[in-house]
């Protein structure tokens, strides 16, 4: 069996690619597997990582608030299309997978021009363009969210299977995870980030955090800033005077967010789809501060469907401050029962047979079942 799998730009859309790659590894453990991205996408670095190959082709996003640097845009997909058009006549697939992101579209376009079945999976409640452009031609569209099925045309290809989530948060221990990190095991722990990228509006908020609870005993901060904010924020802090004790570790990137999220009490973070799937199967309660600078603000959509059964909060951009988030950290810290059931909540929006469902129906729709 050859498989493809094909991917761009962000973690949320690398993560559940390599989730299912290794679910096909495990069952097939034959199968040929290649990765397909971006040039310019963090799976330049994250699929070599975890042990697959990947071919890098041009490929970028539309800018919808600059349109003359569409012209660019459109000439690296013709050159994307072309190299995508290469690398199927190479590799001969048996299928084609696209878990989304800019750098997914040429290949998938490529692959369906050829009769090659091809599937695809829409993490987010509210879906990207790519994916509805892919869906008239693809056999099955899995969906992480039953929501985002209102916005596609084609509802006999659906199959609502949640989003995938790598093995390892499965399995991943509170207690190990603890003794691991050198964390104490009946500290407190607050972990924070913006998604794979980071988010300024998250860390600048961190840092009001970091301030109030620099050095507390028995209270830990875990703050993955992304590459770009991390100079900044270490800069900020010390413009404050804030000299960061030993309770409080500033990151650029967490590469083992198993072991973090599950030596977690609470979470702040983002609400993308990955980091709403990673944060529910550990079943940790977080505090969702949904991006508004996306598609169809899917990211408050992903974080009201944990908050609407309990296992998170939600506080939008425009609302936030220091002292209501802090109020709200404070007064979960102090009712452990209220925390324990948001935990209980929170696991049980889980997604945890995700790669199961999706891998059973690719390998039935081509007869590898």
């Amino acid at each position: 069996m050859k498989v493809i799998m094909t991917c761009g730009g962000t973690g949320g859309h690398i993560y559940p690619a390599l989730a299912i790659a290794d679910e096909i590894r495990k069952r097939k453990p034959d199968a040929e597997i290649i990765f397909v991205g971006s040039e310019i996408g963090l799976e330049r670095d994250l699929v070599p990582e975890n042990g697959y190959e990947i071919e890098l082709i041009s490929a970028d996003g539309f800018n919808r608030e600059h349109l003359l640097k569409n012209f660019e845009v459109i000439r690296k997909l013709r050159r994307g299309s072309k190299r995508s058009r290469e690398i199927l006549r190479a590799f001969r697939p048996d299928v084609v997978i696209g878990t989304g992101g800019y750098a997914s579209a040429p290949i998938m376009k490529a692959a369906q021009k050829m009769h090659i079945p091809t599937f695809i999976h829409e993490q987010n409640a509210v879906p990207g363009m790519a994916n509805k452009m892919l869906e008239k031609h693809v056999n099955k569209l899995f969906l992480g969210f039953e929501e985002a099925s209102k916005y596609f045309r084609y509802p006999e290809k659906h199959v609502v299977a949640g989003n995938p989530v790598r093995h390892v948060f499965m399995t991943a221990d509170r207690e190990k995870s603890r003794a691991e990190l050198g964390f104490d095991q009946s500290d407190f722990v607050l972990l924070a980030f913006g998604g794979s990228q980071g988010a300024g509006r998250v860390n600048k908020a961190m840092t009001g955090i970091i301030e109030a609870f620099n050095g507390l005993k028995g209270f830990r901060i875990c703050l993955a800033t992304g590459s770009y904010y991390y100079d900044a924020i270490k800069e900020e802090l010390k413009e404050k005077g804030i000299q960061v004790a030993d309770n409080v570790d500033i990151m650029e990137y967490i590469h083992d967010m198993a072991k973090y999220l599950s030596a977690a009490d609470l979470v702040i973070s983002r609400s993308g789809a990955l980091s709403v799937a990673e944060v529910t199967v550990c079943g940790v309660p977080a505090v969702f501060i949904p991006s508004p600078l996306v598609t169809g603000n899917h990211q408050y959509f992903n974080a009201k469907a944990v908050a609407d059964k309990g296992g998170a909060l939600i506080i939008e951009e425009k609302d936030l401050n220091n002292d209501e988030l802090i109020g709200e950290i404070l007064k979960l810290k102090n009712d452990p029962a209220t925390l324990k059931q948001m935990a209980e909540k929170s696991y049980s929006c889980a997604p945890l047979d995700a790669t199961g469902i999706i891998c059973d129906s690719i390998m039935e729709a081509i007869g590898q079942k």
